[in-house]
């Protein structure tokens, strides 16, 4: 049998020839359909394997409905994804599973009110095949617009929206914060502290509000001036450190919504000539080797996987958009709450 000849790009003919199927067979195995026996397949994607046959990507949509695409969509401004860690590995966590199913990720990021037009515009035209969303706020427009697109979509985060009585089940992954928050503060008080503190992120997302219902859970009567906000970054830690110490000089431990926020209070203490831990105890949450091993003393933290969730959403997408695909109907919402676990270092 002839080869293609130099330079020639080997075409879907010719890897059916080569496996002595009809076209059509060929064509479902290369764009991953069903119905075609296994000895068939076989012979198909040993003829793609030595033909080097690459499939065209506009036929194939055609053929599919889809076009390898994730669309990823954060609700943050540039300069905070790329200085907040959570994110980067959040994002790894999401190309590394994307990658192994030879999905593209387009990353769409919110800088302002306009941008949400532009994302609303993309999602209808169809250039991808589903969305992944996280860091949403409340009353944000995102969910709406992926509704309007009817995009089958995956949030990163508890949404809001769910605790409201019309609200529509949809798939999350999250990771325990109440629990989490939970076991740090009852660890403060198991090292007998008698005055936490609790610098909590941004009331406009769940996760903050989880964790400082976790807060409250072990400490049923806490005092609301030991309570400050911040926006899970570390400047707002600092601040809330400063205002929390104006506030309530006695305090003898605090308990950050993040690490970064943890490392901005530990910043202002170190100031303050609080010593950490003799004078007050510091706790974080994330456990971002980045930060909570690089704090002098380095910090005592709630663990959560990031990277394991990101990953985790990629997974629920993909399983969803691949049981529509074969006819099974849309995929009933799951969601996915990933343990946390007090990782216990120097500043506690």
């Amino acid at each position: 049998m002839s080869e293609p000849s130099t330079g020639s790009r080997p075409t879907l003919e010719a890897v059916a020839a080569r496996a002595g199927v009809s076209r059509a067979t060929a064509s479902r195995v290369v764009n991953g359909g069903v119905g075609v026996r296994r000895p068939l397949v076989d012979k198909v994607l040993r003829a793609v394997e030595e033909l080097g046959y690459v499939p065209n990507h506009a036929a194939r949509t055609l053929v599919t409905r889809r076009t390898g695409a994730v669309a990823v969509i954060i609700a943050e401004p540039e300069v905070r994804i790329f200085s907040d860690p959570f994110f980067s590995q959040q994002i790894r966590g999401i190309s590394k599973e994307l990658t192994a199913h030879d999905t593209q990720l387009v990353l769409l990021l919110v800088e302002g009110p306009g941008d949400y037009e532009r994302i609303a515009r993309y999602l209808a035209g169809g250039h991808v095949d589903g969305a992944l969303a996280f860091s949403l706020h409340t009353d944000d427009p995102i969910p709406a617009i992926t509704r309007r697109a009817a995009m089958p979509t995956v949030y990163g985060g508890r949404p809001s929206w769910t605790v409201a009585p019309d609200h529509q089940a949809v798939p999350y992954v999250d990771a325990d914060n109440r629990g989490g928050a939970r076991e740090a503060v009852q660890y403060l008080r198991d090292l007998g502290r008698l005055r936490i503190a609790h610098i909590s992120g941004p009331r406009d997302q769940t996760s903050a509000n989880d964790r400082l219902d976790g807060y409250r859970d072990v400490l049923l009567d806490a005092d609301p001036t030991l309570i400050a906000e911040g926006a899970f970054t570390e400047e707002s830690g600092a601040r809330a450190m400063t205002e929390l110490l104006d506030r309530c000089p006695d305090l003898d431990a605090v308990f950050a919504a993040n690490d970064l926020m943890a490392s901005g209070a530990l910043r202002v203490l170190k100031e303050r000539g609080r010593a950490v831990p003799g004078d007050v105890a510091l706790v974080g949450f994330d456990d971002m080797d980045s930060v909570a091993e690089a704090t002098d003393p380095p910090l005592t933290t709630v663990q959560q996987d990031i990277e394991g969730q990101g990953r985790l959403m990629a997974r629920l997408l993909l399983r969803g958009l691949d049981q529509e695909r074969a006819g099974a109907g849309p995929p009933a919402p799951a969601s996915v709450i990933t343990p946390t676990m007090l990782v216990r270092r120097a500043s506690a």
